[in-house]
């Protein structure tokens, strides 16, 4: 792990070009710069960027571990997104506060809590594909941005009827709207007004907000509120070790941050894995065999692959709070440390024939953690990891069940930064055909369908 120490700053090479730039090259053309300074300066280099300054990107499997094992006294996690979710969001926590409140929600995420989930997710997977057009290509990226939006807000708000209506109507355009204000100066994130970046996305907030206060009311009034398993619920009955409960308003920001950072990242991923998928016809059909077969092990080596070569999330970030060494570099204070996604997935020492999408390299063994990093790692690792791998399985398990996609030699689709996710630039487009014979599990699909419709 990274120690402090007095020695004499020696950061990466990296390039000289003025902070202004640097900082425009890297922003319009964001995963390109990134991979091509790797490609000339190795696995660390600096880049000096305009907000952030003397900026460190990190790859080498054994710096990043080192990174993720410091302590919170040496490096923080910035808190920008934080200044867009609010104050009681986890990404505006650090230190003992932050770790605190992890207690807290770490339950919530974990074992039979988020399996309990399953039925949510096929109910939404198929509720979702059950107009899919056959035969005509379309993007699948939109309907998985429904899919997983509706399973989030069921599972973590427990929300049903109008208060569901209300959220499916104005969270997208808020995240949409707040992840482009993530990398700008808080100046702007400031309310000056309704027609001001800070006093749209208030507008934005005071509806959401609105919406949240009334299913909070209403859990505190359910006498069965104790035996849901949404994490609204949770939220409300837990209890910091002071024996205090977590105020109403942190609960709103801890919950518009779990919905937001988890359905448009876990839905871009969908649509790479339809992506990939499609471009490799031999493992596709090796999937739908192992679906009406009952398996699972391609179908999970799959979503590691594609969560290692088209990562959401380009990078995780922290921030020195000393001065720190970090092998044989030494990081001033205040610098800015990025540990590279996207370079760490790409290192030929973490990944044998890295540029080759091939899931067979996770059948034997899972991905080791200091180099396979789309959830990022130690104390600030995605807390929603374990649902997101659900999520992927079980609509990539029904989806696969219910449709045969037609392959593509197409070339493959560029990455589209979208502000918060990393997406296919043209949606991840697919052909898809009903298999309405020879499927395993027919009646059960069936069954969920004839519920929906019920339901409608």
């Amino acid at each position: 792990m990274a120690t402090e120490t007095t020695d004499p700053v020696r950061l990466p090479p990296g390039p000289r070009a003025p902070k202004l730039v640097q900082g425009v090259v890297l922003l319009s053309a964001l995963v390109h710069v990134i991979a091509a300074l790797g490609r000339r300066y190795g696995s660390t280099y600096t880049v000096n960027l305009p907000i952030y300054g003397q900026t460190v990107v990190i790859s080498d499997p054994v710096l990043v571990k080192d990174v993720f094992s410091t302590s919170g006294e040496l490096l923080e996690r910035p808190t920008n997104l934080g200044g867009v979710f609010g104050p009681g969001s986890t990404f505006s926590l650090n230190g003992a506060e932050h770790l605190e409140r992890r207690k807290v929600l770490v339950p919530a995420f974990h074992g039979k809590r988020v399996k309990s989930y399953e039925a949510i997710i096929e109910e939404e997977t198929m509720r979702e594909t059950a107009d899919w057009p056959e035969g005509t290509e379309f993007e699948t990226l939109q309907p998985m941005m429904r899919l997983t939006l509706n399973t989030i807000l069921r599972a973590v708000f427990g929300a049903e009827g109008s208060a569901l209506d209300e959220l499916r109507v104005v969270i997208p355009p808020a995240v949409n709207f707040g992840s482009r204000l993530i990398p700008l100066p808080s100046v702007v994130r400031r309310d000056f007004g309704r027609w001001s970046p800070g006093g749209r996305f208030l507008e934005y907030r005071r509806r959401i907000d609105a919406v949240i206060d009334s299913l909070i009311a209403e859990a505190r009034a359910d006498p069965e509120c104790d035996q849901r398993s949404d994490v609204l619920a949770l939220l409300l009955q837990a209890r910091y070790d002071n024996g205090e409960p977590i105020s109403d308003r942190h609960i709103a920001d801890e919950l518009l941050t779990l919905v937001s950072a988890g359905h448009e990242t876990t839905a871009a991923a969908l649509a790479w894995a339809v992506e990939r998928i499609r471009r490799n016809p031999h493992l596709l059909s090796r999937l739908t065999d192992e679906v009406d077969a009952g398996g699972s092990d391609l179908r999970q080596a799959t979503i590691w692959e594609v969560l290692r070569t088209r990562p959401v999330l380009n990078a995780t970030m922290r921030r020195t709070r000393k001065r720190i060494s970090l092998g044989e570099w030494v990081i001033p204070e205040g610098a800015t440390l990025v540990i590279s996604i996207q370079l760490a997935h790409n290192l030929e020492q973490n990944f044998a024939d890295a540029s080759t999408f091939n899931p067979d390299r996770f059948l034997d063994a899972a991905p080791k953690p200091s180099s396979w990093i789309p959830f990022g790692g130690g104390v600030n690792r995605c807390i929603g990891a374990a649902l997101a791998n659900l999520e992927m399985d079980v609509s990539l398990r029904t989806i696969l069940r219910e449709f045969r996609f037609s392959p593509t030699d197409e070339p493959d689709e560029a990455r589209h930064y979208r502000g918060l996710a990393i997406a296919p630039r043209r949606g991840g487009r697919a052909i898809v055909h009903r298999r309405t014979s020879g499927m395993v599990g027919a009646d059960h699909s069936a069954s969920v369908a004839g519920n929906i419709r019920a339901e409608s």
